[in-house]
C-alpha cells in the first residue's frame, strides 16, 4: 500500500516531500532501496542511496541504512528534496549578498522585494537567476550541479535575511532531512500591530485560506491546514506597535504572518494580511500622516530572517549565521522609538 503525502510548493515553506509506505503483509524481504527505487517514479537509486546516508529513511519511525530488509507490515518513510519543476533558468549577473559559500552550501542574505525562484508573473530576476549565474561563473563548477541550485528553504519575496542552499546532491538531501526534522534553527525580527502583554507560543494548523487563495489561515480544526508552532519574545515595545523575536519551531509558508494575525496583531504594512492599515493609536491627521510615512520605508511586511543555524551536511559542524537587519528596517524603529517617547 502506498501513501503519498500531498506536497504543494506554493504552501509550504521547505522544498521537500515526504513519501510514506506501508509494506504488505506478504512482502518478500529485500533491501529497502530496492523497495523505494520500485514505488518512487523518477527517483535514481544513487538519490535513495543518499537518502538513506543522511538519515533520510525511517522504518517504524526509526532511521535505518540501505542495507535494511523491508519485512512484513513495516511503516517506511523516506524525505526527499522537491524536484525541480521543469523551467529553463536564465543566469542573470544580479548582486547577491553571499554571507557563506564553501563546496557543498552557500548561505545568502536576501535583500526586499526579490522573489527567491521563478514562477508565475515572476520568471526572471529572482534569487535563483542569481544563483545560477554565480554558479556558472565559479572557478570549478558545483559537483552534482546541473544548473539548478538547491533550495530547501524559502522566504518571501518582501522578507528579508538569511537562507540555506546546497550545491551538491549530499547537501540537499542531508538538507531536506534536517528541515524537516526541525533540527535547524531560525529566528526572524517582525514588527507587529498592537501591545503584546507577555512573551508567548502561538500554535495552529496553517492551509491554504479556503476565502482568499493567495493567503494562508490558521484553522483550530486539526482536519484542516498543517500544524505549525511559532514562539514569540517581545524585544521592545513601542505603544501601539511591538518588535518580536520569532523562533519556527515548523516552516510553514506565512506562518509568521498568518499566526500573528490569527491573534489580532498582523505584521506592520503586510499588504496580504490587513497590516497595511492604521490598526493601533489615534486616528488623528498626523499621527496618520506618521503612518503612512512608515509604511513608505518598506515594500511589504516587516519581517527580517535574522539568525539561521544548521548542520554542515558534510563536516556535521553546526553553524550559525547572523544578520543586521536593513537600514529601512532600522530606520522605521527609529521612527517608532522618537514617537513613542514623544
Amino acid at each position: 500500500m502506498i501513501e503519498d503525502l500531498e506536497f504543494d510548493s506554493e504552501q509550504e515553506e521547505e522544498l521537500f516531500e515526504h513519501h510514506r509506505f506501508k509494506a504488505d503483509p506478504g512482502q518478500e524481504m529485500i533491501r529497502i532501496d530496492k523497495f523505494l527505487i520500485d514505488r518512487l517514479a523518477n527517483t535514481s537509486r544513487n538519490k535513495i542511496q543518499i537518502a538513506a546516508k543522511n538519515g533520510n529513511i525511517y522504518v517504524n519511525k526509526e532511521k535505518v541504512k540501505q542495507n535494511y530488509r523491508v519485512k512484513p507490515g513495516d511503516d517506511i518513510a523516506i524525505v526527499l528534496p522537491y524536484p525541480v519543476r521543469e523551467l529553463k533558468l536564465i543566469p542573470q549577473n544580479i548582486p547577491i549578498e553571499i554571507v557563506y559559500e564553501d563546496d557543498e552550501c552557500l548561505v545568502v542574505n536576501k535583500p526586499a522585494n526579490m522573489v527567491v525562484h521563478p514562477g508565475y508573473g515572476n520568471y526572471s530576476g529572482t534569487l535563483v537567476n542569481a544563483l545560477v549565474y554565480h554558479f556558472d561563473n565559479l572557478p570549478i563548477p558545483p559537483k552534482d550541479y546541473y544548473g539548478r541550485p538547491g533550495l530547501v528553504h524559502r522566504i518571501d519575496k518582501h522578507t528579508t535575511g538569511l537562507l540555506v542552499v546546497a550545491k551538491t546532491e549530499l547537501a540537499l538531501t542531508d538538507l531536506a532531512g534536517q528541515f524537516f526534522d526541525r533540527t535547524t534553527e531560525r529566528i526572524y525580527y517582525a514588527l507587529v500591530w498592537g501591545d503584546l502583554e507577555k512573551d508567548g507560543t502561538i500554535t495552529g494548523n496553517i492551509g491554504r485560506s479556503q476565502k482568499n487563495r493567495k493567503v494562508m489561515a490558521v484553522y483550530p480544526n486539526a482536519d484542516h491546514g498543517k500544524h505549525a508552532v511559532t514562539h514569540y519574545k517581545i524585544l521592545e515595545r513601542f505603544g501601539h506597535v511591538t518588535l518580536v523575536e520569532c523562533k519556527l519551531e515548523t516552516g510553514r509558508t506565512h506562518q509568521i504572518r498568518a499566526h500573528f494575525q490569527s491573534i489580532g496583531h498582523p505584521l506592520f504594512n503586510d499588504l496580504e494580511y490587513g497590516g497595511n492599515k492604521t490598526l493601533k493609536g489615534p486616528l488623528n491627521a498626523n499621527y496618520i500622516k506618521f503612518i503612512h510615512n512608515c509604511f513608505e520605508l518598506l515594500p511589504g511586511q516587516a519581517l527580517h530572517a535574522k539568525s539561521l543555524g544548521f548542520k554542515h551536511p558534510k563536516t556535521k559542524k553546526f553553524l550559525c549565521f547572523q544578520s543586521e537587519l536593513t537600514p529601512e528596517f532600522y530606520l522605521l524603529l527609529n521612527r517608532w522609538r522618537k514617537y513613542a517617547i514623544g
